[in-house]
């Protein structure tokens, strides 16, 4: 029993509840949709990020040192001239100065995405090797 007589016309609310059925089964099947705290952070982080890489490191700094610990380095001879003549090619390919930092720490980057090379570099030098 609805408390409407028979006949007297359609229910007023029917078109309402289709939508709200239908609103209420969309939020259960995607629970994406739904902004939560954490959701909201992960979003704020992500625009930061992006904006983050949109400006480039070397114009996002005040100096060449900022954002980085200091880590001694030590070189051989022949690595530091190898050192020398990359810093002179990279800046006539750039048409700029290249600092020694930058130059240090995107060697070590490339370095550390090939550590196959590493390793063989580092059996070059005695690393592996055994004496028994």
């Amino acid at each position: 029993m609805t408390g409407m007589k028979e006949g007297a016309g359609e229910n007023p609310f029917a078109e309402d509840d289709e939508p709200t059925e239908k609103k209420s089964r969309n939020q259960r099947e995607s629970p994406e949709t739904q902004s939560t705290p954490e959701s909201r952070s992960e979003t704020s982080e992500r625009q930061r990020s992006q904006q983050q890489v949109q400006i480039p490191y070397k114009f996002r700094r005040d100096g060449v040192q900022d954002g980085r610990d200091r880590v001694p380095l030590f070189l051989q001879e022949d690595t530091r001239r190898a050192e020398r003549e990359a810093l002179r090619e990279l800046e006539e390919r750039f048409d700029n100065g290249v600092s020694t930092t930058d130059l240090r720490e995107a060697l070590m980057k490339v370095g550390l995405q090939h550590l196959g090379e590493v390793e063989a570099e580092l059996e070059e030098w005695g690393y592996g090797m055994k004496f028994d």
